[in-house]
């Protein structure tokens, strides 16, 4: 419960440069010298020791890491994946960065980007423009758990990307 009420006050209170990392690293992530946390990050709240932060990162405002992804018996901190920022490294606003990610060395993550497999160091990592992916036959939800959802999902063959606008 204090870990939560720590996280809540980590993504409001002032300090990006102190007050919000000294909070995290309390709750047990490592977060290396010189790192902005902008407001409204979100930590893992379970699992905040498998964060790691390098030196002289930015971590833009409303970014959500997560450290596990979980409903069924497979719970504890033996189910967490780690997820490593490498030092110099910019995450963009709102983006949201996946269970056992390493983001590498002085990358830079686009804003509003969905961050699920390894980042290489010295990259700009974005997505294109929002696009259909697959047909969802079995819904996400706590009744039918992650592995049936990934198991029904069909790709899109003949999906077309939309023309950029301008």
């Amino acid at each position: 419960m204090v870990k939560r009420l720590l996280n809540w006050l980590a993504a409001v209170a002032p300090g990006g440069f102190s007050v919000r990392p000294s909070l995290q690293r309390v709750r047990g992530a490592r977060v290396g010298r010189r790192v902005w946390i902008g407001r409204g990050v979100y930590f893992d709240e379970l699992h905040p020791e498998a964060i790691s932060i390098g030196e002289n990162c930015t971590i833009g405002l409303h970014v959500s890491i997560f450290t596990h992804f979980y409903w069924g018996p497979r719970r504890g901190p033996e189910a967490a994946k780690s997820v490593v920022i490498e030092d110099d490294v910019f995450v963009g606003p709102h983006s949201v960065i996946l269970p056992g990610v390493t983001i590498g060395r002085g990358a830079v993550i686009q804003a509003g980007t969905v961050v699920a497999r390894n980042v290489p160091p010295g990259v700009l990592w974005g997505c294109d423009p929002a696009h259909p992916l697959a047909q969802v036959t079995v819904p996400l939800t706590q009744d039918t758990g992650y592995e049936r959802y990934v198991w029904g999902l069909r790709r899109i063959r003949d999906a077309k990307r939309q023309p950029e606008r301008e």
